[in-house]
């Protein structure tokens, strides 16, 4: 089956957009760009890892409650939740009440902060971890690579929770370290622009 499909304006995109209504914007005007601001890389981040086990469509459509219940997830003030804010989080219909990921988020912010510290930004730390373009594998045929394994195991090191390598590769692909648009998507061209001129940091 083609991994494309073209819609109504008669250009062909990534087969995936077309599932549901919500993730066509996504899709042409996020997934894949290149991402170096670190509130913006946490959030997506604790958002991939809320997805384990669910479907993108729930989280994507939560979003704006997941920003307003970890307070823009500004890292730095979810960093002093406390037992409080868990039991607010767990009583909060507009995301996903799961403990193990509400905690993993709290935890995870405390570890960005340590690692800013450590190497100056989260955006630095996480390119340092961009594949060779040209020996990465074709786009959506894999769901882990060398890179995601690597990332996954340092950030474990670190202390970070819910960051297994298929969480982290999806991660990857959001943020922009891969363009895992189909070559035949018209988005994989702007994406492609958008990384060339992309100022890498660090």
């Amino acid at each position: 089956m083609s991994k494309t499909l073209v819609g109504d304006d008669g250009k062909a995109r990534c087969r995936w957009c077309a599932a549901a209504p919500e993730f066509l914007a996504y899709h042409d005007t996020e997934w894949g760009f290149p991402v170096s601001d670190d509130r913006r890389l946490f959030e997506k981040l604790a958002l991939e890892g809320f997805q384990s086990g669910l479907s993108w469509r729930t989280i994507l459509a939560k979003r704006e409650n997941f920003r307003a219940a970890f307070a823009g997830f500004d890292f730095d003030r979810v960093a002093r939740f406390g037992a409080r804010d868990v039991k607010r989080l767990l009583a909060d219909a507009g995301i996903v009440r799961h403990r193990g990921k509400i905690e993993a988020v709290i935890n995870n912010a405390q570890r960005a902060r340590e690692l800013i510290e450590s190497e100056g930004s989260l955006a630095a730390y996480f390119w340092r971890f961009e594949p060779d373009a040209k020996k990465s594998a074709r786009a959506q045929t894999v769901s882990t690579s060398a890179e995601s394994v690597a990332l996954s195991k340092d950030l474990k090191k670190r202390g970070w929770a819910f960051v297994g390598p298929t969480t982290v590769y999806a991660f990857m692909q959001a943020m922009g370290l891969v363009n895992d648009h189909v070559e035949d998507c018209v988005i994989h061209r702007k994406v492609a622009k958008a990384r060339k001129s992309f100022k890498r940091p660090g």
